[in-house]
Formats: structure tokens, C-alpha cells, sequence
């Protein structure tokens, strides 16, 4: 790429991940095919976001993109829409637990726009806050600011990431496509240290509801800009790109 390494900003909540390692020559070469595309978007801001079922692969996906992006000299950003949700300890002002509930309520898309989304689309803005509430200590990050740079790269990742609240943000859009079936097993997979035995109940009775509401309600296929089969790690391929 012959260019100097710009770094990724990377938000300060503890509900993290990090990068994954290269998984195969397959995967590497979609990620660049990818990043090559938002960087042919040209110079200034760009805001990307990565929609798809819990545990699609999302999170893992924009880390990579993010990477491939600060090696080729663009400042790269990485935030995710669960680090904005809405406070547990008003959850007693709403139902969260439900699917219906989760859909309508857990999100908190006021402050996503407030705290990132509009200042990162404001060419005048130098910070952004990458964190709202740290959703498992519940700290409140939105004085931690990030500097912006005038060709920063946001990239987004979150289930419901292409509603009307937050929609019209977007400069690309990405789709991470897995089964149902396969979204509640990796999930219940991941999240049983701290679900336990309710793991796959919650999965299935509150996300995957949830989720097929956004569905039904938003219909976000066809907004994308590449819709990616992440099915199996090692070898995702793309099933639409426009």
C-alpha cells in the first residue's frame, strides 16, 4: 500500500473484542476487497456500518476492515451500537427483556447520534465520543473523547444498524448474512459464562425476535452495499454486491 499506518481508534468499553488473526487467504482478500472499496469513496469522513444477526460476525469484521484501513494511511474508527444502549437501571421504566421489548427500547439512538454519529458527520467536529454507557459496567464513557481527523473512517458495527433513527448516516453499508439457527447457537456459545443455562432462551426468545422484527419493519437488504455469507469463518464470499 506504501503508505504510513494511520492506527485504529478503538472504543473504551470493556464489552471488547479483539482482532481476530488472519483466518485464511479467502478472508483476507474479501476484507481488502471491501476496504477498497470505501477508501474509492474518496477523501473526507466516511461513516460505515455493518449490520447482522447477533453473533454474525459483525464485531470481528469491522475490527478487520478497521485494520486494513489504518494500514493504508486512513484514520479508522471502531464503535459499536451496544456500546449506546439505554441504561439498565431504568429498565424499570421500559420492557428490554422481551423481544418486542429489546427491539423498541434497549437502543439509545439519540445519544449514538448526539455523541458520534452527527459529530464524525460535522466536518467542523475534532472529537467524538466512541462509548455512551459501558453496557457491563454501566460507566458512562461520554466525556472520553476521541480526536477526529478530516479523512477519519467510522466504521459500526450493530444489529438494527440501518434504522430510520440512525439510516441516513451511512456512506456504505455492509451486511453480514448467517442463519438463524446458526446466529442462536454462536451466541448462546458465546454468551453462557455470564446467561449460564438461559443462554439459548434468551438468544432465541428475545434477540432473534427482535431481529426479525427489524426485518419485517425496516427491510434493510435492500440498502446494502455488499451483502457477505459469513457463515464459516475461514471462507465468507459475497452473496450480492452493488
Amino acid at each position: 500500500m506504501g503508505l504510513r499506518p494511520a492506527g485504529v481508534h478503538h472504543s473504551p468499553s470493556t464489552w471488547q473484542q479483539s482482532c481476530p488473526a488472519p483466518a485464511s487467504a479467502e478472508r483476507s482478500a474479501l476484507v481488502e476487497e471491501v476496504a477498497k472499496r470505501i477508501l474509492a469513496l474518496g477523501p473526507g469522513r466516511l461513516l460505515v456500518g455493518i449490520d447482522g444477526f447477533t453473533a454474525s460476525g459483525k464485531t470481528s469484521f469491522g475490527h478487520e476492515l478497521a485494520e486494513y484501513i489504518g494500514a493504508a494511511g486512513r484514520p479508522a474508527l471502531r464503535a459499536t451500537l451496544d456500546d449506546f444502549k439505554n441504561p439498565w437501571k431504568d429498565r424499570h421504566l421500559y420492557d428490554r427483556e422481551s423481544g418486542e421489548g429489546y427491539y423498541r427500547n434497549a437502543y439509545d439512538y439519540e445519544s449514538a447520534r448526539r455523541l458520534l454519529l452527527d459529530p464524525c458527520r460535522s466536518p467542523d467536529a475534532t472529537s467524538c465520543a466512541l462509548c455512551s454507557i459501558d453496557p457491563l459496567t454501566q460507566r458512562d464513557h461520554s466525556a472520553d473523547r476521541t480526536p477526529l481527523a478530516p479523512d477519519s473512517v467510522l466504521i459500526v458495527d450493530g444489529v438494527f444498524a440501518f434504522r430510520p433513527e440512525i439510516d441516513a448516516y451511512w456512506d456504505f453499508r455492509v451486511r453480514l448474512q448467517v442463519e438463524a439457527e446458526l446466529s442462536v447457537r454462536r451466541g448462546a456459545e458465546r454468551d453462557r459464562n455470564w446467561a449460564g443455562s438461559e443462554a439459548e432462551s434468551i438468544h432465541r426468545g428475545r434477540y432473534l425476535v427482535a431481529e426479525r422484527i427489524y426485518l419485517a419493519e425496516v427491510d434493510p437488504l435492500p440498502k446494502m452495499d455488499v451483502v457477505i455469507d459469513n457463515s464459516a469463518f475461514e471462507a465468507p464470499y459475497v452473496v450480492a454486491s452493488f
